[in-house]
């Protein structure tokens, strides 16, 4: 999923970087670790709907007076060991869903959506009174509601040309400047990887098992809390400076050395030998840097 930038290599056998492969692709996302973000906790948040039965009576009554709801869904990423993580919330040790609620019949889609992320997030200390708006990134997904039932589809059935509800998937970056993430007491706010999330439909839902397709078409680059560029996913073109074993000083003229040593010397990252020993260890011409 991700490689380690060439300045930041400090292994001895480098790997061959290709030509560049990332054309027509959206713009690179930054991921930080989970500990970047400012979190606390809030008063709890009771569900709107007591059960799935009130939930689509609901669902009826909006489809009646307003035609399709719309629904809004936050994809905020982090990552741990350089490897995505999608924040999700769960609800009593079983459900898990992204952020995210329904948007007022009159609503802006954008304006909506920060909205009812402010009142799932916002601190009880500052509610209403934050004038920072969310950053909305990208719409990279969306699911359909034929018909007042909990099945929902990634793609609008040809049969059918009244949905009663559309969910929409945003990419929302993180972290938020000047944005507390205050979760509610009576939910957990946890990092799952993708590879948990992947084909796992059985824990997840279909929904959100398909997150990892959704963000394939994406590259990431991984930084630290001091935003240093940790790993980035292959594809780009090489840096200027990059050398590859292709061209290295190092490997000019013999075989590409397959266990971190040249002529029998361990070598480090700058292309000088390592001392052994407390000696000197000399290396052929053709291999100095």
């Amino acid at each position: 999923m991700s490689t380690i930038p060439y300045g930041l290599n400090k292994s001895s056998n480098p790997p061959i970087i290709p030509k560049s492969f990332d054309a027509n692709q959206p713009d690179v996302i930054t991921l930080h670790p989970f500990s970047s973000n400012n979190i606390s906790t809030k008063s709890a948040q009771p569900e709107e709907d007591a059960s799935v039965e009130e939930r689509l009576s609901r669902l009826r009554k909006h489809y009646e007076n307003h035609g399709m709801r719309r629904f809004c869904e936050g994809v905020m990423l982090c990552h741990e060991n350089s490897h995505p993580h999608v924040l999700l919330l769960q609800i009593a040790n079983s459900f898990h869903k992204l952020p995210g609620g329904w948007l007022k019949p009159d609503e802006d889609e954008i304006e909506g959506f920060q909205r009812v992320l402010d009142e799932l997030f916002e601190p009880d200390s500052s509610a209403g009174s934050n004038s920072t708006k969310w950053e909305i990134g990208d719409a990279c997904g969306s699911w359909w509601r034929v018909n007042f039932e909990t099945q929902l589809y990634p793609y609008l059935p040809t049969h059918v040309t009244r949905p009663k509800e559309c969910k929409k998937m945003y990419l929302v970056p993180l972290p938020q400047k000047d944005k507390i993430i205050a979760v509610p007491k009576n939910l957990k706010f946890l990092a799952v990887p993708l590879y948990e999330l992947y084909e796992n439909a059985s824990a997840f839902g279909p929904q959100l098992a398909a997150l990892p397709h959704y963000l394939a078409r994406y590259r990431f680059q991984y930084v630290d809390d001091k935003g240093n560029v940790l790993a980035v996913t292959p594809g780009p073109a090489p840096e200027e400076d990059a050398r590859t074993r292709l061209d290295d000083p190092r490997f000019v003229g013999q075989a590409v050395p397959t266990n971190g040593e040249v002529n029998g010397s361990a070598i480090d990252h700058s292309g000088q030998p390592n001392q052994a020993d407390g000696g000197d260890i000399e290396m052929p011409e053709s291999n100095q840097v």
